[in-house]
């Protein structure tokens, strides 16, 4: 005896609305015409953004005489090391080493973006993973201070550097530097979105202090954060002179120095090309080996 099974007419109408809804959903999918448009889209773009660096290369190998043609061309006729040649001769007859003024940019560098990325990870945690008075007001100073450029408290900036005495010091590039904001914003927007509460917690409840959190959990969790942090301030560092303080030559960077070598006129604009190619290498190789942590930083802190 078979028994009559009782139907819900809404369910019924619901699975035949879902099967009918799923039968005519149709897949979004570009044709193969749209993707060889979007690809072209990008092949131009990326070619167009690449241009300035490819013109800077082939420029460092051109002789001084192809250096001048108007309209400029995109392509090297007679290459040539001429041009860095002339620069290690010019170098090589400057009354301080060569050696000398490297290695005051290699310190500036080195030790500036060490420190900057140590401050900016210790002021981003406790406003990033603390509840405190003010931090609210704190944090609103720093992205208010983001917006001021360098050139509007050069004078009082000044005045500090020499009533402390740290002219033609180290110290006179590094901490103008370290007080800078963009990493301590980068590094509290990481740390909100990437460390959970309950991990510190449960590390808490284990014993372990608030100096082996932030070095055991918090750091290594917000490597492309500082990994980013650390391209933007290699790169601003490298490129810094200094100029503002000091004026002792060898005490003087390396910018500072190459700027002097190919300041002689016209017929060191070689010279001055292959300068240009070797003081932006540093700054591509590092941003070359941690590019993608600079997408997923840039994701996560909103930054454009």
């Amino acid at each position: 005896m078979v028994k009559n099974k009782q139907l819900n007419p809404q369910a019924t109408y619901s699975k035949k609305f879902l099967r009918k809804k799923g039968g005519n959903r149709k897949k979004i999918n570009r044709s193969i015409g749209g993707n060889l448009v979007m690809f072209l889209f990008l092949l131009l773009a990326g070619a167009f953004m690449i241009l300035p660096l490819y013109y800077v290369v082939i420029t460092a190998f051109k002789p001084l005489n192809e250096i001048f043609i108007f309209p400029p061309r995109f392509y090297v006729q007679n290459p040539s090391v001429e041009n860095f040649i002339t620069m290690v001769r010019l170098i090589s007859g400057s009354r301080v080493p060569f050696s000398r003024y490297l290695f005051n940019s290699v310190i500036i560098a080195v030790l500036g973006t060490i420190l900057n990325i140590i401050i900016g990870a210790m002021g981003a945690f406790p406003l990033a993973k603390h509840r405190f008075k003010g931090r609210h007001m704190i944090y609103q100073i720093i992205v208010w201070a983001m917006m001021f450029r360098g050139e509007v408290i050069g004078i009082p900036q000044y005045l500090i550097i020499a009533n402390l005495g740290m002219i033609n010091t180290y110290w006179s590039i590094l901490l103008p530097h370290l007080a800078g904001t963009l990493g301590l914003f980068l590094m509290r927007q990481f740390m909100i979105s990437n460390i959970p509460d309950t991990v510190l917690e449960a590390a808490r409840i284990d014993g372990a202090g608030e100096w082996r959190i932030f070095w055991g959990i918090a750091m290594p969790n917000v490597k492309p954060a500082w990994l980013t942090l650390a391209i933007f301030q290699f790169q601003s560092m490298w490129h810094a002179t200094g100029s503002t303080y000091i004026y002792d030559e060898p005490m003087k960077m390396l910018p500072t120095a190459m700027n002097q070598i190919v300041a002689g006129g016209v017929s060191r604009q070689g010279a001055a090309a292959a300068v240009s190619l070797i003081m932006m290498l540093p700054p591509i190789a590092l941003f070359i080996f941690s590019q993608s942590s600079i997408m997923e930083t840039m994701s996560t802190s909103g930054l454009k």
